[in-house]
């Protein structure tokens, strides 16, 4: 069965989706992503969707249910490097992605996360 890598980067877990995202492999990869998350324990998830070039309506619900699934395991999410016709499409599709946090590069992703990290961080003390 075709996966998608999910690399650990210290309290982060990082996606570079890399192939034409497809129904059942989008499933895999929510499934797959919100186990690590449980196991791992990370605070922060950066999702890297540059090699998209086409996002239906499917894909943009699973992203956003990625974010939602993250939040509620105590995980923030950030989407990085999406490409203006996939940003064009999901408007078009009226997808806002609520609670999807987006970046235009891996590096400005990773401060957001770090940033978001050491906020709630120094709020729980």
């Amino acid at each position: 069965m075709e996966r998608i890598p999910i690399l650990q980067m210290g309290e982060f877990l990082l996606v570079t989706i890399q192939v034409d995202m497809h129904d059942r492999l989008a499933m895999t990869l929510q499934d797959d992503l919100t186990n690590r998350i449980v196991k791992t324990g990370v605070r922060g998830v950066l999702i890297e969707i540059s090699s998209l070039e086409i996002v239906d309506s499917f894909i943009g619900r699973i992203l956003n249910n990625i974010a939602t699934m993250s939040r509620i395991l105590d995980a923030e999410t950030v989407v990085v490097g999406m490409q203006p016709a996939v940003a064009i499409t999901l408007v078009e599709l009226g997808l806002s992605l609520t609670g999807v946090r987006t970046a235009l590069s891996v590096e400005k992703g990773m401060n957001l996360l770090q940033k978001s990290l050491n906020v709630s961080s120094k709020s729980k003390l």
